[in-house]
Formats: structure tokens, C-alpha cells, sequence
């Protein structure tokens, strides 16, 4: 594997965007932060604090400088958070982005006066201030506060959680610097006695090659490893939780549930509907297991098979460059605009960090800010999930890239509710496409087999996760230690609820809990399973529809966070308050299921 100075330029993202060097960037934070060890930082946020009842031109001045303050710090976080990425064992890159946490965590600390002050305000100030029309490009930010007015405390508390902030991220600082970095997972050996690496990004491709030896050893040496840090991994894990629960109570929401998603205005019923839906229907996931069962020939199907291409006449495998091709095209049916931006940032602005190197973050992401470009994180292996990864992060960055061309700074960035909707939508036009041009019946397989998969991972997957991350909460919440083996009890009974009958549950699985990093993020999963949902019902209309369905998915690109992401998704033309999207995508399941049981049988080949 290439160290990070072996990669070539144009294998790198261009986060020269953002500052030339490191230089640039160390004289970037000394200009805004010229003695970072005193405090206050930023002196003039002091004088706006005790005058916000005056009148709606204090509010609207003390905000435009919070503003300000902070899209200068999303820039230097941005940069810093990228390089670090990059190769996390750098310790210069390391120290940068130990020094831009700390600063955006005195910058929580010496606005947190703000909102309870603006809140200490009687109900008539307050909807005088959202009447005016100086206050008018902050109205919708000033509701929102509003509506969090129970749960807000007084300034001296506020400042104390602010103050509490670095420290609670620990947990996940520290589950990230092992995962990333300081793991290792040696080589394995394959069916030929050849040594294989085993890395974060090379479990993916082993765990889905036709060697059923390699797969099982790497499946167990893989989590094996996890397993022998299982008290370390178990303790990082309770501390996040315990952070969550402490914001509730010290909020004084009902549960962690309750307090992660009602500043976003979804109700808890969204997240149990979700597993509800899923529960009611885990019949189809069972008869797809038995299918892989009977279609791969085992006498007994392990968790190590259920990711291996369900025909070996066909193995897409594509080189960067023509995934790229590809996924450009894939979006056409959202106009020659989209596609052009998405030709630019992927042919001329460098937006992608294509391959793995040493040290470098493991999985995907899209990242930015408001005045950087929309960043991608891939570890390209060049197998066909990576194309669909690929399409996955333009995605998210395009809808990035519209929402900050369109909003003001306030609202540019869109909700994590409705961050995989973009993403997962991006994933469909790419299937569509490839099965239009797919003339061999065997390739055709393969791609359909590749979309029940994304929709076996996305909805299912995630909403099993969705159903353990409550799990452990709720756990937390009555008092209840999370212990190892506690959390292996949970998460094996529920792979045996989602896997069914048809499925060995291998003992390994038992500590899968604890490579997942989306557990630290506090109830994040559950939105790629309602992403999805809502994903392939836009993708339905945009597709088979008329130029209105293309314009309301735009306008839901470019709408950012200027409303709350339930009343976005109706503006786009799908409801997320019922559970017709989420019953209609596990029905397309159903449907690309039959279609590749029939398609099995006419080729009758494996």
C-alpha cells in the first residue's frame, strides 16, 4: 500500500482549493485566532450579550457576526479535518486538527449565551421579531430556536454543556484512532495458500469473492479482532451512549430518541414506524436468504456468503475512470446542468480522494463547507459496489454543491434526514442505467442481484441497526451496564430475527456492534433506511414523470435546511410521516426479487 506521498496529485483531492499549503493554513489561523490561549476569542460577540431585547437590529448584527465567525471556521475545520483524514497516523495533521476542534469548541462556548438569552424573551418580543423585516433572512432560524425554548437552559448551563463538549467527543475520537489507525488485521490466506492483506478496504472485496475458504477466514480473522478488544470497544461505546443520554436528561427530553430527532421536527413515531414496516414484512428478506441458500449450492448459508455475487459467470470490475464516465451519465435524467457540474467537479476540479493509502481514513464520505468544494473520500477498488459508492458521494456532494449556490449561509447546509435521499437517488439512476444496456442475461443477474443487495443493505441493514442503537439507549436509560456480553446477546438475536431460518449466525457476527462507527453518531442509520425509501420514490417520479418532477427534485436539492426535512420531502412529492414510502420500497424489493428468481430459472446457471 502507497504511503500519502506516493500518491499521485491526480489520485488526490484538491484541497489546495481551500488554502495553497500548510502554511497558508497556519497563517489562516493565527489571523483569525492570533492568541488561541486567550480568552474570549472573538471580543465583539461579548457586546452584543445583555441587548438582544432592544430591538431586532442587536439580533440581527450579533447573528451576522456569528455567522461570519463560523463560516471562517467551517473553512479551516474543513481543511484541517481533510489532511487528517488523509493519513491519520500525520502527527502535524493530528495536531492541526486537535487545535480546530478545540477552537470551534470555545466558539460553542462563547455563543452559548445567545440562544438562552433570545429565548428569556417574553412570547410578544418574540413574534415581533419574526414579523420584521429586518429579521427576515433569519426567520425561519429564530422558529427554530423557538421551538426548542422548553429544552433550552439558562446561559450559565448552556456555557457548561458548551464547556463539556470536547470531552464528551472522546469516546469517539478515541474508537476512531483505533479503528482507523491503530488496527491492524495481518494477511490471510486463500483456497491457493496465497497471503492475502486484510485491510478495512480489502474485507470488502474478500467478503464478496467466489474463494468461500477466504471469505470465511477473513469474515473470522477480521472480527477476531474486535473480539479480543471487546471491554475496550464495550466501554467506548457505553461513553457515547451515556454523552447522548446526558444532553436528554440535562435538556430534559423524555429519551435520547426524543432529544436526537425533535430539534428536526420528526416525530419518534418515524423511527418505530420504520422498524415496524420492516418487522412486517422480514418474510421477503428470509425467502432472499433461502434463494441465496438454494442458488449457491451450501448446504448451510453462513454470514460469510451472503455477500458474494449470486452468479460467477459475471464479475464487474471497472477502473476509476470509467466509473466516473459512467456515473456522470447515470444522472442525465436530472438535466444537462447537473451533469456538467458533476463533469466539472470530477474531471477538473479534483473533487475525489480516489484510492486507499497508508493510514488513510477507511469507508466514504462526501465533506466541505460553504466556500470549499464538495470533497469525496473513496478507497476505489475498482469492484462494482465502488461505482455505486462513487454515485452514492456525488450524491451528497451535488446536493451540497446546489444547496450552497442557492441558500444563504444559515441554511446551507441540509439536514441529515435528508442527506441520503440525494445520495441513495444517485445510486438508482446508476442501476437503471446499467440494466438498460445490459444485454447478457447472466450480467443482467449480477446487476439485479446489486440493487436487491443495496436495498438488503440500506433498508433492511441499517434498519436493523436502527432497532439496536434504541436498543442499547433504552438499556442505558433504565440503568441497565452495557457489557459485552450484553451487546453480543442483542446483536445476535436480532441478525437472527432479520436473517431468518435459512441463515447460520455465525458466532463472529456477535461482535460485528463494534467496528460500526455510525453507532457514535446518535441515531444517524435509521436515515438511510428512510433515505432510501424516500430516494426510490423521487427516483420514480423524476424518471417516469414530467419536467415538474425533475424541477421539485431540484428545488429540493437547492432548499438546503430553509425548512424542516418531513415538509421538504412533501415539497419534493413524498410524505415521510407515513409508512407508504417505506412499505412501497420494500415492495420493490419483493418485485426485483421475483424478477431475479424468474431470470435464475430461465438461465438455470450459476
Amino acid at each position: 500500500m502507497k504511503t500519502r506521498e506516493e500518491v499521485p496529485l491526480d489520485d488526490r483531492w484538491n484541497v489546495e482549493a481551500l488554502y495553497p499549503n500548510q502554511n497558508a493554513w497556519e497563517q489562516a489561523f493565527k489571523k483569525f485566532v492570533p492568541n488561541p490561549q486567550k480568552s474570549p476569542h472573538w471580543p465583539a460577540l461579548q457586546q452584543y450579550q445583555g441587548t438582544l431585547e432592544k430591538d431586532p437590529k442587536k439580533v440581527k448584527e450579533a447573528l451576522d457576526l456569528m455567522m461570519g465567525i463560523d463560516r471562517e471556521l467551517s473553512k479551516l475545520y474543513t481543511y484541517a479535518h481533510l489532511r487528517h483524514d488523509e493519513d491519520i497516523a500525520n502527527p502535524q495533521f493530528k495536531k492541526n486538527y486537535e487545535q480546530i476542534l478545540t477552537l470551534a469548541h470555545a466558539f460553542a462556548q462563547e455563543t452559548a449565551w445567545f440562544q438562552p438569552e433570545l429565548m428569556a424573551l417574553p412570547d410578544t418580543v418574540l413574534n415581533q421579531f419574526l414579523a420584521s423585516p429586518i429579521l427576515s433572512d433569519y426567520h425561519f432560524y429564530i422558529e427554530k430556536m423557538i421551538r426548542m425554548k422548553k429544552y433550552t437552559l439558562s446561559p450559565d448551563n448552556e456555557k457548561l454543556l458548551a464547556l463539556a463538549g470536547q470531552a464528551l467527543q472522546t469516546s469517539y475520537k478515541t474508537f476512531s484512532a483505533i479503528n482507523d489507525a491503530d488496527f491492524k488485521f495481518g494477511s490471510v490466506e486463500n483456497s491457493q495458500g496465497e497471503a492475502k492483506p486484510l485491510s478495512h478496504a480489502s474485507y470488502g472485496i474478500y467478503i464478496r469473492e467466489q474463494d468461500r475458504l477466504l471469505r470465511e477466514r477473513v469474515f473470522k480473522q477480521y472480527h477476531q479482532k474486535y473480539e479480543t478488544y471487546e471491554n475496550t470497544l464495550c466501554e467506548l461505546l457505553t461513553g457515547q451512549v451515556q454523552n447522548h443520554l446526558f444532553q436528554a436528561r440535562a435538556r430534559q427530553f423524555s429519551s435520547c430518541l426524543e432529544s436526537a430527532l425533535f430539534p428536526k421536527n420528526i416525530d419518534t413515531s418515524v423511527y418505530h414506524a420504520l422498524i415496524e414496516a420492516v418487522h412486517e414484512r422480514l418474510d421477503v428478506l428470509h425467502r432472499y436468504m433461502q434463494l441465496r441458500k438454494r442458488i449457491l449450492q451450501l448446504d448451510e448459508l453462513h454470514l460469510y456468503d451472503i455477500y458474494v455475487p449470486l452468479t460467477s459467470a459475471v464479475d464487474i470490475r471497472m477502473p476509476y475512470a470509467e466509473a466516473e464516465k459512467i456515473v456522470i451519465e447515470s444522472v442525465a435524467p436530472l438535466g444537462k446542468e447537473y451533469q456538467e457540474f458533476l463533469r466539472k467537479g470530477f474531471q477538473k476540479q479534483r473533487w475525489v480522494d480516489r484510492y486507499e493509502n497508508q493510514n488513510k481514513r477507511s469507508g466514504a464520505y462526501s465533506s466541505g463547507c460553504f466556500d470549499s468544494l464538495p470533497y469525496i473520500l473513496m478507497n476505489y477498488k475498482d469492484l462494482l459496489r465502488d461505482v455505486f459508492t462513487l454515485a452514492h458521494e456525488a450524491g451528497h456532494s451535488m446536493h451540497s454543491l446546489y444547496s450552497r449556490k442557492t441558500q444563504p449561509y444559515q441554511y446551507s447546509d441540509y439536514p441529515i434526514f435528508l442527506a441520503e435521499v440525494a445520495s441513495t437517488f444517485n445510486e438508482d439512476l446508476l442501476t437503471r442505467l446499467l440494466i438498460e444496456r445490459c444485454k447478457d442475461p447472466h450480467e443482467k443477474i449480477f446487476l439485479l442481484n446489486q440493487k436487491i443487495e443495496d436495498i438488503r443493505g440500506t433498508l433492511f441493514r441499517q434498519t436493523m441497526f436502527a432497532e439496536f442503537e434504541l436498543l442499547i439507549h433504552q438499556h442505558v436509560e433504565q440503568g441497565t451496564p452495557l457489557t459485552p456480553q450484553l451487546l453480543k446477546q442483542e446483536y445476535r438475536q436480532l441478525n437472527q430475527t432479520y436473517f431468518g431460518p435459512a441463515t447460520v449466525i455465525d458466532p463472529e457476527i456477535e461482535i460485528e456492534w463494534a467496528r460500526i462507527p455510525h453507532f457514535y453518531y446518535n441515531f444517524y442509520v435509521f436515515q438511510y433506511a428512510t433515505g432510501i425509501s424516500a430516494a426510490l420514490a423521487l427516483a420514480e417520479k423524476v424518471v417516469d414523470g414530467q419536467e415538474k418532477d425533475r424541477t421539485a427534485y431540484l428545488s429540493f436539492l437547492q432548499g438546503g435546511s430553509s425548512k424542516y426535512p418531513i415538509d421538504m420531502l412533501k415539497m419534493a412529492g413524498v410524505d415521510m410521516t407515513s409508512p407508504a414510502p417505506v412499505k412501497a420500497a420494500i415492495e420493490t424489493f419483493d418485485r426485483l426479487l421475483s424478477e431475479l428468481e424468474q431470470l435464475l430459472n430461465q438461465t438455470a446457471t450459476v
